[in-house]
């Protein structure tokens, strides 16, 4: 039998499945259009980039901007921030989105479950505009939950201008909003498992708990490991919009990330788009290297991994 090349076959399985590739047609558009034409604009990290001048025009300074980064006053902090905060984030969100997944399915009453995910999934879709300010509310001094951290400190204050709360409230209205949205992924791994694995157990005199530890958790440690992986792989990119519109110069000591950094140098202050599209390109590698040293780690120790 004469084996087919690989454009054979392509020609081949596109005749049988045009409507498919017809249906991709969107997909690619949008990923070459959004996500790989406006790479180009890198280049601009190794100019001095002028709008006036373009990107071909625009005189050529190599790595002068990462030097100038790398060598600044707010360098280190600016790292410090955005692995702590994300870091806080991993260890408080992700074993809290396992267990409420955990705890949901072991739901009987389907009208009860429905009506805690409903609860748990509404402050996904409410506008990050309206999540800063019902934190800003909250936080203010004489606020609900100034007012609570008073009882145990002894002084009602503004929270949210004070750098050593300042963490704590974004991590913990982060999970507050998407702890409910994050269950989705875990309760559809959950009900793709072989209820056959459960009967087993049942007969070999497992209860509920030693079920969950020896068939449900085993049974999820793919999806838990593609999840933290790419958790991981974007460490460094901080949700810049919830940190503008939170934070003040008052607590920039513990607010100010990587993300926030480039968008109020590169638009709000001063316009130096060279400069920050270097630090955001540094942000970028350093996620990269992250995501793949972390599947890396996993294809060894679990045999599972993104790819």
């Amino acid at each position: 039998m004469v084996k087919k090349t690989f454009r054979q076959r392509l020609v081949r399985d596109f005749k049988m499945n045009k409507a498919i590739y017809l249906m991709l047609i969107p997909v690619l558009v949008y990923f070459i259009g959004y996500h790989y034409v406006p790479m180009l604009g890198l280049i601009t990290a190794f100019q001095d980039y002028k709008i006036k001048l373009g990107y071909f025009k625009s005189p050529f300074v190599g790595l002068k901007h990462f030097q100038r980064f790398f060598g600044s006053m707010y360098f280190w902090r600016l790292l410090k921030n955005t692995f702590s905060i994300s870091i806080q984030d991993i260890l408080w969100s992700f074993p809290l989105t396992i267990t409420l997944a955990l705890l949901l399915n072991e739901l009987k009453n389907k009208h009860f479950k429905k009506f805690i995910q409903t609860i748990t999934y509404l402050p996904y879709f409410i506008s990050m505009i309206v999540v800063c300010g019902l934190v800003m509310d909250f936080t203010k001094a004489g606020g609900l939950i100034s007012t609570i951290v008073g009882l145990f400190t002894g002084t009602s204050e503004s929270l949210l201008t004070n750098p050593k709360y300042f963490q704590a409230i974004f991590v913990g209205s982060g999970i507050w909003q998407h702890l409910g949205y994050g269950t989705i992924i875990y309760i559809s791994a959950l009900a793709a498992i072989n209820p056959d694995l459960y009967e087993a157990a049942r007969i070999d005199g497992a209860g509920r708990w030693k079920q969950m530890w020896h068939v449900t958790l085993p049974s999820l440690i793919p999806t838990i490991v593609v999840m933290l992986v790419l958790r991981i792989g974007s460490i460094m990119s901080v949700s810049y919009q919830k940190i503008i519109l939170l934070y003040s110069p008052s607590v920039y000591e513990t607010a100010d990330v990587i993300s926030a950094y480039v968008y109020r140098v590169g638009l709000q202050e001063r316009s130096e788009y060279s400069f920050s599209t270097a630090v955001g390109l540094f942000q970028s590698v350093v996620n990269l290297v992250l995501i793949i040293a972390a599947n890396k780690l996993s294809k060894k120790l679990t045999d599972s991994s993104l790819w």
